[in-house]
């Protein structure tokens, strides 16, 4: 096996990666902006706009386009959408009069020299029954009424689109094609399929996670047990081997954790580019897999011709001694991680994304260990002011949501970072993805793993042990979050502000209740006055 203690820090290492990321996301279609004043006839939410056009009754290309603050709101449905010409501005800022007289087209016009009501007005007594604009970038600019306008009377629909596809559009006009379009908002599910998906992966994750290191854990009580019996002198040898490969967070590396990934995140977000996010694929690739490679020898190992392998060791230059059966897995990981990072933009790519990720995220599970409440109180606290923070506080400062601009990969050309389980939205007219932060799924999980080995430690049934009360506050703090996301139309949500109450909350008053609270808070172990009785888990 691949030396044990590099491997565990390299993990812990990559865990700073992982947590960076700690967000659940839908993608936003409605934009609320208390931010900017609302009157009569300027009071509406900034809603994205699909623009679907025909060139000479061909269907081309689909634009998405924003809507502005006045007018009124759209179809939200395609078939109830007019197919309507459109007809170029002369002059084309329209902040006179058209030379020509319009009879019901979509009027496409630049930005500038006038204000967007001015425009809009001059549009609409012009004959025009919707008005483009087009931006002087890529970005899409919220359109307000101007100072001083308290009341307005517009009854045109007005959306502006990024200047690439206004130029698109404007080409295609003046090249004497006739051009139609629709212009609609459709509204997203209530709840989307893969939402329900999502949280089934989550959960599962650390379901199989916790039972991975519930397990190890036991097997190494009974082993030391064993020797205790024999009154054998390896048993400090046995200790220091089956040990050598975990982590135990401490009080203050759990601080120190959530400090260091905040400069992480800082980064991420200052130095967001290209070149930085294929940094973090290339980094994602290797913690894949080296977690694809360890629970693949996990699993195969229970089976009795596997096991017979992975008991055989070689030595490797640089790596000591390593397993045949690692040897034997190792190239399928890596060729798995390579073909994923190369068609990462194909649309299949979110399969691989999420097979290295979920091997990762249990490996990480299984290696790095909350010793006791304290440190899991003190880490989910920490990361519980984390995720407010840099979702929510952070837009006063950075006047954006760092947390969700970095999770988007916004500026880098990619879709997002890879650090992420993310599914396709199934029946989502706008597409995109759910997604969930590793750290959403690692801070808690790092507690739910811990009250599992302490049930099966303490040969706890499952009603009477912390396992399924942490579980199910988890499975409920993560349900609570996507209604959450849901009811923000899908702007980006911090799980942990709704998981960690829920589990701190659950397994304190358990403990308080059973009496358990105090070997909770300072040990974590409970104590066994016969150490030579095997452990059974009774379930």
């Amino acid at each position: 096996m691949i030396q044990r203690r590099s491997f565990s820090c390299l993990l812990y290492v990559l865990g700073l990666l992982l947590y960076s990321a700690s967000l659940v996301c839908g993608g936003d279609i409605v934009h609320h902006d208390d931010s900017i004043p609302q009157r009569p006839g300027c009071n509406n939410n900034f809603v994205l706009v699909k623009v679907p056009t025909r060139v000479d009754g061909k269907e081309k290309e689909e634009f998405v386009g924003v809507g502005a603050r006045f007018g009124p709101t759209l179809e939200s449905k395609e078939k109830h959408a007019t197919l309507i010409k459109l007809a170029l501005a002369d002059p084309p800022h329209c902040c006179t009069t058209p030379k020509s007289k319009l009879t019901g087209e979509v009027i496409l016009v630049h930005r500038g020299n006038c204000s967007f009501t001015t425009k809009t007005k001059v549009a609409e007594a012009a004959g025009a029954s919707a008005i483009l604009i087009i931006n002087n970038s890529t970005d899409l600019f919220k359109m307000v009424c101007e100072k001083g306008e308290n009341v307005l009377d517009i009854n045109i629909p007005v959306v502006m689109l990024p200047i690439d596809a206004g130029r698109s559009l404007e080409e295609t006009v003046q090249s004497n094609s006739i051009v139609t379009l629709q212009l609609y908002s459709p509204k997203r599910p209530a709840v989307d399929v893969a939402e329900v998906f999502l949280w089934l992966m989550a959960v599962g994750t650390i379901l199989c996670a916790s039972y991975w290191s519930a397990w190890t854990a036991r097997e190494e009580a009974i082993e030391q047990d064993k020797l205790l019996k024999d009154g054998s002198d390896e048993l400090l040898q046995v200790s220091t081997t089956s040990s050598r490969g975990v982590v135990e967070i401490t009080v203050i590396s759990a601080i120190l954790f959530v400090v260091v990934a905040s400069c992480f995140l800082i980064m991420l977000y200052k130095l967001m580019s290209f070149w930085f996010i294929e940094v973090l694929v290339v980094l994602f690739c290797i913690g894949g897999v080296e977690g694809l490679q360890t629970c693949l020898v996990a699993l195969l190992s229970c089976f009795r011709w596997f096991r017979r392998i992975g008991e055989s060791y070689a030595k490797v230059p640089l790596l000591g001694e390593v397993s045949y059966l690692t040897l034997a897995v190792c190239p399928f990981c890596i060729v798995s991680a390579v073909i994923w990072a190369v068609y990462r933009q194909y649309p299949f790519a979110w399969i691989g994304q999420d097979i290295l990720g979920i091997s990762l995220i249990m490996t990480v599970l299984q290696i790095v260990r909350v010793p006791n409440l304290k440190v899991g109180v003190v880490l989910l606290s920490c990361g519980f002011m984390y995720d407010i923070f840099w979702v929510f506080v952070s837009k006063w400062w950075f006047r954006e949501s760092v947390m969700i601009v970095v999770a988007r990969g916004d500026k880098s050309g990619e879709d997002g970072i890879p650090m992420l389980l993310k599914i396709p939205r199934m029946f989502d007219p706008w597409g995109g993805y759910s997604i969930i932060g590793f750290g959403d799924i690692i801070l808690p999980g790092l507690l739910v793993t811990f009250a599992l080995r302490y049930d099966w430690l303490a040969n706890k049934r499952l009603k009477s042990g912390y396992f399924l009360g942490t579980m199910s506050a988890y499975g409920l703090g993560l349900l609570i979050t996507y209604i959450a996301l849901n009811l923000m139309d899908g702007h980006g949500q911090p799980a942990l502000l709704y998981i960690v109450p829920f589990i701190l909350g659950t397994l304190t008053v358990l403990g308080h209740k059973r009496g358990d609270l105090k070997t909770l808070w300072t040990t974590g172990e409970p104590e066994r006055p016969c150490p030579h009785v095997r452990l059974q888990h009774q379930s």
